[in-house]
């Protein structure tokens, strides 16, 4: 299985977002931060921004909501040029409704656990989603340490996704970097988001394609993709 990375614009500078997207050609994915200083204390930026950004750059757009009442808000994200919008559901009040709105509007729906949230209430939810998010530090800041412990709940969510024979992404978000994504690759993980790992490096476009190369080489020799 191919791994995707998705640098994290969290890590970039603001002032030159056009710039920075520019200078990560070749991921697969941008991650976009939504922070509203409720669900989470950071404020990052909304949907002007984001509809600013899809005309910058061809990669697509892989919108992360951390705000309150994502379902008043994150179909407008799709129509903001959004190609995948992750909720959490610990703010959402319907999930699969909520998930089936954004993929009829035309977006990957995918729902995010804070690193407290379990995954096993929300195993039946799994058929309705595109992408499930595990988040590997406390959503609201950069630039934190990883937490390993989150370790044995990727694990678990990609026995359950072998369970219901899904064709389900398994994103982890926080603390990724070259030291870290190995262990989160062999864990299930195949989509990775990273902030500093990538902006702070001198090529951000060569930072992807190491970071890419060392995930895929984990994901080879990983039981859960070898098949036993």
């Amino acid at each position: 299985m191919a791994a995707q990375i998705n640098p994290s614009i969290l890590s970039a500078d603001f002032a030159r977002l056009g710039d920075e997207a520019k200078a990560v050609e070749g991921a697969d994915w941008l991650h976009v931060d939504v922070m509203d200083n409720h669900f989470v204390p950071n404020l990052t930026l909304g949907v002007p921004v984001v509809e600013s950004l899809a005309r910058a750059t061809d990669i697509p757009l892989d919108c992360h909501l951390m705000i309150q009442d994502p379902d008043r808000w994150a179909p407008q994200y799709v129509e903001a040029g959004a190609s995948s919008v992750t909720f959490h559901v610990e703010a959402a009040g319907a999930p699969i409704r909520l998930a089936r709105e954004i993929r009829a509007k035309g977006a990957r729906a995918s729902m995010a656990l804070k690193p407290a949230t379990p995954i096993e209430p929300y195993e039946e939810l799994l058929p309705e989603l595109d992408m499930l998010l595990i988040m590997t530090v406390e959503p609201g800041f950069g630039g934190q340490q990883f937490l390993d412990l989150m370790l044995p709940k990727i694990r678990r969510t990609r026995e359950l996704i072998h369970k219901h024979g899904l064709e389900l992404w398994l994103q982890v978000d926080g603390g990724v970097s070259v030291s870290t994504i190995e262990r989160c690759a062999d864990a299930g993980a195949d989509v990775f988001v990273a902030g500093s790992a990538v902006y702070g490096a001198e090529d951000p476009a060569e930072a992807v394609r190491a970071l890419r190369s060392q995930a895929e080489a984990a994901t080879a020799q990983a039981s859960w993709a070898c098949g036993h």
